[in-house]
């Protein structure tokens, strides 16, 4: 009998001591199965004493500057991983291969500039975040074709040439946020494949020109951001599509005119869903489209009595809403 209890003991301790074990500067959550580690001088990532059955682990303020597959092997249940503003420079090839059942990577606000091929090939990932790192390039061989992501954010880098070859293998995406970046162009066939794509995030770019058929296969679209580019125009069929938009922002660009029927298939637009506001309109008789529109359309414009005639000077700072037909020589 003593030998069953002292048996019984062991094990009772031996389980108790997995079931409480917790990397030191971290707190552990044995409910949820989760792990934080928040502002705590780690310089090593914590594989050492991280429960076996974690399934969300954050990582955040710390000095970590690498993670590889060895560290994520601790934790072969991971469902969640956030690893925010730490000063990781180095992601290991493989990475993911341990941790199969990883859905959510989140890098934000790291130092990551080049990742290697194959990085997270290994997880069925749906959501990538890689905002405000120093990325100046992705690689086609970040995942595998036929991807699961249906969250990629690479917002906040260097990028300058839009990520085609990595987009061809993500036909379930949804959202792709691209912001504040340092493109400059977009090729026709960049979104061919993300049929699914519901929100598209190129804001604070440097994008000058957008090719008519750029959007011809995102036809999902809800939201599109584009503002704070170098716009000078709009293809009048590039919008023709774009019957779901309920958001689209256009302001700070540099348009003068807006096609005539550029925006007529833009039927579900949320109340103030259009912003056109801080560009140089050009008040002559091209602007009679917009001028119209304006006029039925009130509703469904962002702060309308800001989209302002930059020229004529005889127009200057009036709102296209206030001109009248004889003001813009418009036959009634």
């Amino acid at each position: 009998m003593n030998a069953w209890c002292a048996l019984g003991f062991l094990w009772l301790a031996f389980f108790c001591h997995g079931a409480l074990s917790c990397p030191a500067l971290c707190k552990c959550y044995s409910r949820r199965a989760e792990v934080v580690c928040n502002e705590v001088p780690l310089t090593e990532y914590p594989s050492e004493g991280l429960p076996k059955n974690t399934t969300m682990l954050t990582i955040q303020f710390t000095n970590i500057t690498s993670i590889t597959e060895e560290h994520l092997k601790a934790t072969p249940l991971l469902q969640g991983l956030h690893l925010y503003s730490n000063h990781l420079q180095h992601l290991s090839s493989n990475l993911l291969r341990g941790v199969q059942h990883l859905d959510t990577l989140d890098l934000t606000g790291n130092k990551l500039t080049e990742l290697p091929a194959d990085v997270f090939s290994h997880a069925l990932l749906r959501s990538l975040v890689l905002k405000n790192n120093l990325i100046e390039k992705t690689d086609a061989d970040w995942l595998l074709d036929n991807s699961s992501l249906t969250w990629l954010d690479l917002s906040g880098n260097h990028l300058r040439k839009f990520p085609t070859a990595l987009l061809q293998k993500m036909p379930h995406l949804e959202n792709l946020d691209l912001s504040n970046n340092r493109l400059e162009t977009i090729s026709a066939n960049s979104l061919q494949p993300l049929a699914k794509l519901e929100r598209l995030n190129l804001q604070d770019n440097k994008l000058d020109s957008l090719d008519a058929s750029m959007l011809q296969s995102t036809r999902n679209l809800t939201h599109l951001f584009l503002s704070r580019n170098k716009l000078s125009k709009i293809p009048q069929n590039l919008f023709q599509e774009l019957s779901q938009v309920r958001i689209l922002s256009l302001d700070d660009n540099q348009l003068s005119h807006i096609p005539p029927g550029s925006l007529d298939q833009l039927s579900s637009l949320d109340e103030e869903g259009l912003d056109l506001s801080a560009n140089p309109w050009l008040c002559d008789g091209k602007v009679e489209y917009l001028w119209r529109w304006i006029q039925k359309n009130k509703k469904k414009i962002f702060l309308p009595e800001t989209i302002i005639c930059a020229s004529p000077e005889s127009l200057s700072s009036r709102s296209v809403m206030s001109l009248t037909g004889s003001e813009l020589n418009l036959q009634s």
